[in-house]
């Protein structure tokens, strides 16, 4: 009998969304479309849909690092991925965890506000937690233009990504899709250099969903083995083409179709 294919293992530290768009579901689904399998760590519950997020309910910080030790103990957990945190003593919580598996890469995605309204998801007190804490432990930090300056201090995207990475990140992605440009214009980074520039077309919608897409696929890829550089390339792809599918549900953004190459696969049957 053959054995069984052994998926690898991302611990996904993120929010509850309700509307399925972003958080632990997007991170789930993303995974699954690298082949690997999300072990889902409950950071908050939100109240949102697909237009605004109107209420973050963070758990108890035992309460999150409890998962975290009871997966990190019995699995052999290849990368963890870290969205919406949702409060200081989260923050700090996860902290004390990485600080016991420092072998492990983190990929964050620094969510500071709600794509759809720009409604703040972090204060000042979490932002510079995250500064002190999280950015110093990253493997590949994937902030938007916007984060990326509020993170750093910084006036220009570059001053920023160098300020981050001086502050420990190992790669910095920053993405472009909140600047009013033709195109869409990712820039990779790493030991104070500008690695590769992404430029992918603008898709005419506005996306729910798709930074958590990008970072979960991102961490995904990692952990099949990928190097850096291919998994940040790959995972691109992967995000461009599940916004260009994606659909619109409720009466906000459109939602990515994680799924969509199942899609392309049943019509080439």
């Amino acid at each position: 009998m053959d054995s069984p294919e052994i998926f690898p293992i991302v611990l996904c530290c993120s929010g509850n969304d309700p509307s399925g768009g972003a958080g632990i579901q997007a991170d789930i689904e993303a995974l699954s479309s690298q082949a690997c399998h999300a072990a889902p760590i409950i950071t908050c519950l939100t109240v949102q849909d697909s237009q605004d997020v109107k209420r973050i309910e963070p758990l108890h910080p035992s309460l999150f690092t409890q998962q975290m030790r009871t997966v990190l103990e019995d699995m052999p957990v290849a990368v963890i991925k870290v969205g919406l945190l949702g409060s200081v003593e989260i923050v700090k919580a996860l902290y004390s965890v990485l600080m016991d598996y420092p072998e492990l890469p983190m990929v964050l995605d620094p969510i500071l506000a709600s794509g759809g309204s720009g409604k703040a998801m972090a204060n000042d007190d979490l932002i510079e937690a995250m500064e002190r804490y999280l950015i110093p432990n990253t493997f590949v930090l994937t902030p938007n233009r916007h984060e990326a300056l509020t993170l750093s201090g910084a006036e220009n995207e570059q001053s920023a990504a160098l300020n981050l990475l001086e502050n420990g990140a190992e790669y910095v992605l920053i993405t472009g899709a909140d600047s009013k440009t033709e195109q869409v214009h990712n820039v990779l980074y790493h030991h104070a250099t500008q690695l590769e520039r992404f430029d992918w077309p603008r898709l005419p919608h506005s996306y729910h969903g798709s930074g958590c897409t990008l970072s979960a696929s991102i961490a995904g890829l990692l952990a099949q083995g990928e190097h850096p550089i291919a998994a940040v390339r790959q995972a691109q792809e992967y995000t461009w083409q599940s916004l260009k599918a994606a659909h619109r549900p409720g009466m906000g953004q459109h939602l990515p179709n994680r799924f969509y190459w199942a899609s392309s696969e049943s019509e080439k049957k």
